[in-house]
């Protein structure tokens, strides 16, 4: 079996800025960004949307339905494809589908011929190229910087992903907000942005002439590599371990984005916006503190404090006096959330060669946006009954519990083994 690769030693003596100075990482990062903040000006024109269509609170609801139902249905089958075929005209193709979308959609809007089925139609369309899209994409990041700047790159993108959470919402709101002829028009013109915001990568994946690499000879099948994958899952205790781990915080750290709405109803619409943009700010800075905890603490233990901030974080959360505080523990729970998740997403992507990774990083956002949807759900339901402060705190104690799980799911495998 070939080894997967390892670049913990050695980017312990990077910073978080180092991939910046490689020209193609660098030319990416920024087309990411770009990228993603269109997607974010994307979801909330659709919510804007949406609302205006109807009133129906089933209708805005299968919005979001309508963007997380293709992770469950092909988000396996997309990191099959993404192995069998060649990486860069696989993204190219999904970049040039999501252009097709968003541009169709955006002038049946402005032409006031959108309805709300039609809505849902193209908000599922774009959801399915962004699966489509994620494990190609996210493997393509060992083939852009050196070994010893990956863990820096994983964290540099996640940042990047966040820098569009902060920014996309409000570019998005602004571009509907100042358009004078009604909140259709706005939100058409928010769609058609977000067309063009896929150029930069599109121009990007069309001049990049990577390296050949290897390929894995045998089963070449759809199925087949579909199968391969999940064998290759199973029989790799590395793997296991980041999906379990996963897993258990996704469930009950879903609970942070379930009931954010609820936890800032009482500091009305600007409170609710500013404590995700100080989430966004804190994702930012942990990108920093987690370069710094790489040289110093081991993968399991950047983990381990981070969920106990993030847990602090949740019971804070909850009891609140004001919105300053409030924001203070919303910022906290960014800093643990990038610090969590950059490290899975690091162990993802290097624990499997490259003929496999894409199957590995479609496994790992399956499992993460399987168990944030399903702990949503629960997590809805036990306030509903229980109350928002009561939710909050279990869930706390039980993502802290869930690290009596780590002697038995580590990360980082003892050195003789």
């Amino acid at each position: 079996m070939e080894s997967p690769v390892s670049v913990q030693p050695v980017a312990m003596h990077e910073s978080v800025l180092s991939p910046l100075r490689e020209p193609l990482f660098r030319s990416l990062w920024i087309a990411a960004v770009i990228s993603y903040t269109g997607s974010w000006m994307q979801n909330v024109a659709t919510g804007w949307l949406m609302t205006s269509l109807t009133s129906s609170p089933m209708w805005v609801a299968l919005v979001q339905v309508a963007v997380s139902l293709p992770v469950l249905l092909i988000a396996l089958p997309a990191g099959a494809l993404a192995d069998i075929f060649d990486r860069r005209k696989f993204l190219l193709f999904t970049q040039a589908s999501m252009v097709a979308a968003a541009s169709v959609l955006g002038v049946m809007t402005l032409t006031r011929t959108v309805t709300p089925q039609i809505l849902l139609v193209f908000t599922f369309l774009l959801g399915v190229g962004a699966v489509m899209n994620d494990p190609a994409w996210q493997s393509l990041t060992p083939d852009l910087v050196p070994p010893n700047q990956l863990a820096a790159a994983v964290a540099l993108n996640s940042a990047g992903f966040n820098i569009a959470r902060a920014v996309g919402p409000a570019l998005g709101g602004f571009v509907i907000a100042t358009c004078c002829q009604g909140t259709s028009t706005g939100s058409g013109r928010a769609f058609l942005i977000n067309a063009v915001s896929f150029f930069g990568v599109i121009l990007f994946l069309y001049r990049w002439k990577p390296a050949k690499t290897e390929t894995r000879n045998g089963t070449t099948t759809f199925m087949g590599a579909i199968g391969i994958g999940l064998r290759y899952a199973r029989q790799a205790p590395r793997i296991r371990t980041v999906l379990v781990r996963t897993l258990l915080f996704s469930i009950f750290a879903s609970v942070f984005w379930a009931l954010l709405p609820l936890i800032a109803s009482k500091f009305g619409a600007e409170g609710f916006g500013a404590m995700l943009a100080f989430f966004g700010l804190g994702a930012l800075g942990g990108a920093g503190v987690l370069a710094v905890a790489r040289r110093l603490l081991s993968p399991d233990a950047v983990i381990a404090y981070a969920t106990l901030v993030f847990a602090v974080a949740l019971c804070g959360l909850v009891r609140s006096p004001s919105l300053a505080v409030a924001s203070a523990f919303s910022a906290a729970a960014g800093l643990a959330w990038i610090s969590i998740l950059a490290t899975l997403n690091l162990a993802a992507q290097t624990a499997a060669p490259h003929w496999v990774r894409a199957r590995v990083i479609s496994m790992y956002v399956l499992v993460l946006q399987g168990g944030l949807a399903l702990g949503s759900a629960v997590w809805g339901f036990v306030a509903s009954s229980a109350g928002v402060q009561f939710t909050l705190t279990f869930a706390a104690i039980a993502l802290t519990a869930g690290l009596l799980l780590s002697p038995w799911y580590r990360l980082q495998q003892p050195t003789n083994s």
